[in-house]
């Protein structure tokens, strides 16, 4: 006598993945274990509602783009979105799907990969940022550079800052106390900065400051003026090794036009700034 087969429910109930049934306009028609597992909600709970309401609202676009390739004939055999757990946490879920036009459903089931995400989300970081001051990095800063000149009207002042006397702290401290430097030197310039304005560590003790609607060489030397009180101020604290900076000005249009040109005008008016004021400093 051959086996029994059990019903495809408890089968689907063994998964470790979510499995979920829904008609054309996204309402579930059946969901299995994993799904209260994974998600919080019990299946009683979610038959009848549509999914885009435990979808997080700033994935619904993404995901009704998704649905429509799908509804299309296309299958979906790697999307992602987040869900909004029954506890209110996030689920970040990676699906495949596909429509039945026979049945009149569409079926998909998903993993969660919130930990790849987060994974993936700490490789982006550190790819575009400095690991010492957390800071964009030099690569960062070209992407931003470039987005900012992309129209080709908008204002930009561009400031290339060295620190002074930075290696004579190394040479006589040691890299513990430089390394503390920068750190502080960073967070220092960061909170001085105008909202909407952007830095990043593009060298050992060089930064670029990227000032949007800015294009006048005399508001961008306030805004530099600014940043150099910043850091005089914290030096007033026991833990700030004393040092300098110096700062070079371009403005778009009058200085260029395009990222490289406007690099090379700030980083040419920082060494002249650094050269006038002499190497006394030990820089």
């Amino acid at each position: 006598m051959p086996p029994t087969l059990p019903p495809p429910g408890e089968i689907l109930d063994l998964l470790p993945d979510v499995v979920c049934v829904v008609d054309p306009q996204g309402h579930y028609l059946a969901v299995n274990a994993a799904f209260e597992r994974l998600i919080g909600y019990r299946p009683e709970e979610v038959l009848g509602r549509r999914m885009t309401e435990l979808i997080h609202p700033d994935d619904h676009a993404t995901t009704a783009q998704a649905v429509q390739r799908v509804m299309e004939g296309r299958p979906l055999p790697h999307f992602r979105n987040r869900y909004v757990r029954r506890d209110g946490g996030l689920v970040d879920m990676q699906w495949s799907a596909r429509w039945l036009p026979d049945y009149g459903v569409r079926i998909a089931v998903g993993h969660p990969v919130t930990e790849l995400r987060d994974l993936e989300r700490r490789l982006e970081f550190m790819a575009a940022h400095d690991p010492l001051t957390r800071l964009p990095n030099r690569h960062r800063l070209r992407e931003e550079l470039d987005r900012l000149l992309a129209d080709g009207t908008r204002p930009l002042a561009v400031l290339y800052l060295d620190l002074d006397g930075f290696k004579a702290i190394n040479d006589r401290h040691g890299h513990a106390l430089g390394d503390q430097v920068l750190r502080e030197t960073a967070a220092g310039l960061r909170q001085a900065l105008r909202h909407g304005d952007f830095i990043a560590r593009v060298g050992g003790d060089e930064f670029v400051a990227l000032l949007p609607d800015c294009g006048q060489a005399d508001d961008a030397r306030a805004v530099a003026g600014m940043l150099q009180a910043a850091l005089d101020q914290r030096q007033a604290q026991p833990s700030f090794a004393r040092i300098g900076v110096s700062i070079g000005v371009a403005c778009c249009p009058a200085d260029g036009r395009d990222a490289e040109t406007l690099l090379r005008h700030a980083d040419a008016d920082m060494y002249a700034a650094k050269h006038g004021r002499g190497r006394a400093a030990g820089a």
